[in-house]
């Protein structure tokens, strides 16, 4: 099946999430090849998300929807490019709505600035104890739906190492129709790593 992609620049991505808020929310397309768990993993981290992290396409703090808070736990093997995913959300309310495949993410920028998604995953859904949940594996190469300045798909050539390399250059987040540049946003931090083990 022959997947589009949309063309839009960093700095003209809240102005796209703004038209498409009469839209239809976004669907859960996966976003790289969905894959089982792998026996080991090279590192682990642990993010907890809030609304008052979230900033716009400029890096002005913006507000993101109040009393809510997410947990994304995420699992990396380098060697094989794979990352596993068990993101968590409280008191966010759907419809989700992104210009992207779909509107959960991890983006490239640094703590209060704004930077293009490298990675989606399939947005949390009811998981009938008053929360949001999302849990899985993929495997590049990855796709986000959205072109970048350079033509290409802001997730094309991006590898997991990258994120071992440099993890505080990185944020987690997930985007709402009342929230469209992000209703909870975590930094992820390099004193937050851990290594995984199997199971």
């Amino acid at each position: 099946m022959r997947t589009a992609t949309r063309r839009i620049t960093t700095g003209a991505l809240a102005a796209a999430v703004a038209g498409l808020l009469a839209a239809a929310p976004g669907t859960a397309a996966h976003a790289g090849e969905e894959v089982p768990e792998p026996e080991v993993f090279t590192s682990e981290f642990r993010v907890v998300a809030t609304p008052d992290m979230v900033v716009d396409n400029q890096g002005a703090p913006v507000p993101g929807e109040e009393g809510a808070w997410g947990s994304f736990r995420f699992r990396l093997n380098s060697a094989e490019d794979v990352i596993c995913y068990d993101i968590r959300f409280f008191g966010v309310t759907p419809p989700y709505l992104s210009p992207a495949k779909t509107a959960t993410h991890i983006h490239q920028a640094a703590d209060g600035e704004f930077g293009p998604p490298r990675l989606a995953f399939p947005d949390p859904e009811r998981d009938g104890r008053g929360g949001l949940r999302s849990s899985g594996c993929m495997r590049g190469p990855f796709t986000t739906g959205l072109e970048g300045d350079d033509g290409n798909d802001t997730g094309a050539g991006f590898t997991v190492a990258q994120i071992e390399d440099d993890p505080s250059s990185f944020y987690a987040d997930t985007h709402t129709a009342d929230f469209p540049a992000g209703a909870i946003r975590g930094q992820l931090k390099d004193a937050d790593r851990g290594y995984g083990r199997p199971g």
